[in-house]
């Protein structure tokens, strides 16, 4: 029922897009230059419409119609690097806003200092996994540091992680046996946010060695629940990346993805320069790119991926 309601969804999309053209197309006969303005709008949004639909096609991913998880993990670089994880994060939550996504911390570990050290979000929202994933891998970032004395350039890495969400699937089983399950207090800033109760839960999957913690909840069950979703999450992504390794192997093509081969770069001085390094993209308006304008970057990895999308679907 779930399928078929979104099935219709889509139907319904389209007939009402095909009714808007035919709108339009009647308008532009009737030769009126009182309506030309509304028109011209018209046409414009419609572009605008036809474009984001472009972009769907691209997305035949199993998971790309569903809900992501975010990661984002500080690299070396101390306090430089968690606050470029910091930035980062309100980059995706800036992009998630003006996408009517919505998010959800499910567990944050600050830097003693300044920034973030690892942060797990949950967005939910039609296709959200679909467009984060061109967002996987090492992120750098170079500037005059606000946290070193003599105002020095230095470079910074972050890890992205994407993983899909997934509530119930047939690919991934977890034996309750498999797992050690410990409880805390959740960290807090003092006072009256400090727990009094156990309420923070770390997940260590013993097969595989992955250890998930959440503690953003005030409750036990809670917090477990969004543990159990982040593990499940990674261990589907474990699989999916064994398969994909295999399949390359297989074509010729796999090469091995080190902590050094960052996907982008965010120059901020001597110059202001975001560039995409698989796609070759790049924008000079960092700023505008760090407050969430990632439409470019995501698309431009969509039409370079497409291709090979496709021969993987057919093999």
């Amino acid at each position: 029922m779930k399928k078929l309601a979104a099935l219709h969804e889509q139907v319904d999309d389209w007939q009402r897009l095909q009714q808007r053209i035919n709108d339009a197309l009647e308008l532009a006969q009737l030769d009126d230059e009182s309506l030309r303005s509304d028109l011209e709008s018209e046409v414009e949004a419609l572009e605008a419409e036809v474009q984001q639909r472009e972009l769907k096609v691209m997305l035949s991913g199993k998971y790309d119609p569903g809900n992501a998880l975010l990661a984002i993990n500080a690299g070396a670089g101390g306090t430089d690097s968690q606050d470029w994880a910091a930035m980062l994060m309100r980059m995706y939550l800036r992009w998630c806003e003006l996408h009517n996504y919505e998010t959800e911390i499910l567990d944050m570990t600050e830097g003693e200092e300044a920034g973030i050290k690892s942060v797990t979000i949950a967005v939910n929202g039609p296709y959200a996994y679909g467009y984060l994933r061109s967002e996987k891998g090492v992120h750098r970032l170079v500037r005059l540091s606000p946290f070193d004395a003599a105002h020095r350039r230095h470079t910074s890495f972050a890890q992205v992680e994407v993983m899909p969400q997934v509530e119930d699937d047939d690919e991934i089983e977890i034996n309750p046996n498999d797992l050690r399950i410990d409880t805390y207090r959740s960290a807090g800033a003092g006072g009256q946010n400090v727990q009094k109760n156990d309420t923070a839960v770390r997940i260590t999957h013993l097969p595989t060695g992955i250890v998930v913690t959440c503690q953003n909840e005030r409750s036990q069950m809670q917090n477990r629940e969004n543990a159990m979703r982040v593990l499940r999450a990674r261990l589907l992504e474990i699989k999916r990346e064994e398969q994909e390794r295999q399949l390359a192997e297989l074509r010729g093509e796999y090469v091995k993805a080190e902590w050094g081969s960052q996907i982008r770069s965010y120059v901020l001085h001597p110059y202001q320069m975001v560039k995409d390094h698989r796609t070759e993209y790049e924008v000079g308006n960092a700023q505008g790119v760090l407050n969430g304008d990632l439409d470019g970057f995501i698309e431009a990895y969509l039409r370079a991926t497409m291709g090979n999308e496709t021969a993987r679907v057919d093999q």
